[in-house]
């Protein structure tokens, strides 16, 4: 079943300078519980995809729907949570005090908002940091608990925003795994930002190759790769050869230009 259904969508903003063709003819279906990286070079619409998702952005052609709603409704309906590229914590609030923004927002009680930080502090694996502030923890630990705050109110759809590009290798490899995990108990249906390839096919059940200005899509490859994936399976020569697929798919976005 389609949660997230695009057809020849168009996204133009007018400059000064002129229309910028930002996304052209963009359609893709994303299912239930699908994890969707989307890949490619910076400019290529990656991001405003993501943003017209969430009602962030407003395409100029085609439709686009969030479960059988359009993005504006889904977004008052809490349909998803957004993680973006920076984690966003307000320095002066705590970790729990960040986490229970939107619940505030959103009027839930004050038990039942404990109840939540409690519960998404556990998911991401941060349990006992609720009164730690954000300078006390660690890049990759302050996305985690970006993570836990997006993860909040229980939305069936999380968008996130090249979540760990910021961050190095080792630290980028540990949350790979655990999203991966994170993913696997809570069964939502993830859309991910990603420029990196070894991240988006160890991630990824399908993998969306993008083309430069305007966002095409060039190639939408289905991994074949088990659910259960340790980091050791990027060594696998399935995993190598959808990697190969995937470069080859943004070289030839390249080449049409």
């Amino acid at each position: 079943m389609s949660v997230i259904s695009a057809n020849a969508l168009d996204l133009t903003f007018e400059t000064n300078d002129g229309p910028v063709h930002a996304l052209k003819g963009v359609s893709l279906d994303i299912n239930k519980g699908d994890f969707v990286s989307f890949i490619g070079p910076s400019g290529c619409g990656k991001t405003t995809f993501l943003r017209c998702i969430a009602g962030l952005e407003t395409p100029t052609g085609g439709t686009l729907t969030v479960n059988g709603m359009s993005p504006d409704e889904a977004r008052q309906a809490r349909a998803y949570g957004y993680v973006f590229q920076a984690a966003g914590l307000y320095p002066w609030r705590t970790i729990g005090q960040n986490i229970k923004l939107p619940l505030e927002i959103m009027q839930f009680g004050r038990n039942e908002q404990n109840q939540r930080v409690k519960s998404v502090l556990e998911l991401v694996e941060l349990s006992g940091f609720e009164n730690k502030y954000p300078w006390q923890l660690s890049g990759g630990m302050q996305q985690r608990a970006s993570i836990a705050r997006a993860l909040a109110f229980d939305a069936d759809i999380l968008l996130m925003d090249e979540p760990f590009g910021a961050l190095d290798e080792i630290v980028r490899d540990h949350l790979n795994e655990q999203l991966l995990a994170l993913w696997a108990r809570t069964e939502k249906t993830i859309g991910f930002v990603t420029h990196s390839i070894p991240e988006a096919v160890y991630l990824s059940t399908h993998i969306v190759v993008m083309s430069p200005r305007p966002g095409r899509i060039t190639d939408v490859i289905e991994s074949p790769l088990p659910k259960e994936r340790p980091l050791d399976i990027r060594d696998s020569q399935e995993f190598i050869e959808i990697a190969h697929r995937v470069r080859e798919g943004l070289r030839a976005g390249h080449l049409d230009e």
